[in-house]
């Protein structure tokens, strides 16, 4: 067993703290405060490899892996704690995979480039007011209305409606649509690469709002009411009837990458709290650090950080193996277990660092000072819920532990 990445991956790390050290990590408390990715931020991330990680370079993509994605996404995480400018690259890594996977040749061709190059934002559409974790139960709807689909009802809590609306000429999401009857359930449903923003016009039918979140401001998080919005056939993203499988298989990419972005904000919060301990002094000037009540519980979470990193780094592995590696054998749903599992296992891992980190720090970490309060409210999106309730991640490792026979 070799537990060391390799030179490329090293290498590639190296870049990624360089360029986020002198672009992403001075800014990061102006982007929560002004709720606003700056444009030329992303651009500048586009141009440097953030985007479309192991989507092939004829695709416009960086040809790489999943565990280069989950670097990066974990750097970022690091670099911004706030977990915005995370959420950003790793939607645009795990969605644009799913439409190279499944897309059309011309869909593939007309997004993807500019996805990796930056000037487009690709995310996914599928909860709805009645409920997110329910793929199978979705009602938006999507009707072909001569030889065009045209898309009806709402979609709600969609990241980065903003970004693509308004920052970008170009933007979009895979977006979930029912194609079938309700009582299908999930073989009703249809996966489409919709682009609602094209070379710098809003497609018609499309109306949206933007949501108030206590946290991760400089992302958006928004609604979307399509009244007829249409999408052509090709933008159909692996057949019709197959979205509720579609997005299944993303959903288990994006999970590690959510996985890397925790543990990268959760390492930013302990390297915080270790440097409080050793330079706030109380009682004769003793360092707090020397307080087993103190050092404890950090020296614990630098344990839970390390088996959460290697859990959610081994998702990746098998993601590589899957699909960059495509070894014999070793199929998509043999990735389910370990990207729920690395969901549920750094999520909580992050918390816990926030909550103790907060409480090292005592008073001055419930002030927009003190910085962890950002972090923390960044992260607490992923623990509510955002690709996947931490409670599904458990349903989904104990199917796949005792058996979904038995599971229900």
């Amino acid at each position: 067993m070799d537990f060391t990445f390799t030179r490329e991956e090293e290498l590639f790390r190296e870049s990624v703290r360089e360029f986020l050290g002198k672009r992403l990590s001075p800014v990061w408390e102006s982007i929560d405060e002004k709720n606003l990715i700056p444009l030329d931020l992303i651009m500048d991330m586009g141009s440097q490899g953030f985007f479309a990680i192991p989507v092939p370079e004829e695709y416009g993509g960086q040809g790489g892996s999943f565990t280069l994605a989950a670097i990066a996404a974990e750097e970022v995480g690091y670099h911004d704690p706030s977990m915005a400018t995370a959420v950003y690259t790793l939607l645009n890594n795990s969605w644009p995979y799913i439409l190279y996977l499944y897309g059309s040749e011309e869909a593939k061709g007309e997004i993807l480039p500019l996805v990796g190059s930056g000037r487009c934002f690709f995310g996914i559409a599928s909860t709805e007011p009645q409920g997110g974790s329910d793929i199978a139960g979705l009602r938006v709807s999507a009707s072909l209305e001569d030889g065009v689909y045209r898309v009806y009802g709402e979609k709600i809590y969609i990241s980065g409606v903003r970004e693509a609306l308004e920052q970008l000429d170009y933007g979009g999401w895979l977006l979930l649509a029912r194609t079938g009857r309700l009582e299908d359930r999930h073989r009703g449903l249809t996966a489409f690469a919709f682009t609602a923003k094209r070379g710098g016009s809003i497609v018609d039918g499309l109306e949206y709002n933007i949501l108030d979140t206590i946290g991760r401001h400089g992302i958006s998080t928004g609604v979307l009411n399509l009244k007829g919005a249409p999408i052509e056939p090709k933008y159909i993203v692996g057949g019709e009837g197959r979205g509720f499988y579609i997005a299944m298989e993303g959903f288990n990419l994006a999970r590690i990458l959510v996985a890397a972005a925790n543990i990268g904000s959760a390492r930013w919060a302990l390297e915080e709290a270790v440097k409080w301990s050793r330079d706030r002094r109380l009682f004769e000037e003793r360092p707090i650090a020397s307080f087993q009540g103190v050092s404890f519980p950090l020296a614990e979470l630098a344990v839970e950080i390390e088996a959460a990193r290697l859990l959610v780094y081994k998702a990746a592995w098998t993601a590589d193996r899957i699909y960059v590696r495509k070894e014999p054998g070793v199929k998509p749903r043999d990735l389910a277990f370990y990207a729920a599992a690395s969901k549920m296992k750094a999520v909580e891992t992050s918390f816990k660092t926030y909550e103790t980190a907060m409480k090292t720090f005592g008073a001055l970490s419930y002030t927009k000072e003190g910085k962890l309060g950002r972090g923390f409210l960044g992260i607490l999106s992923y623990m509510v819920g955002a690709e996947g309730a931490q409670n599904i991640m458990r349903y989904i490792v104990a199917s796949e532990l005792i058996g979904r026979e038995y599971v229900r």
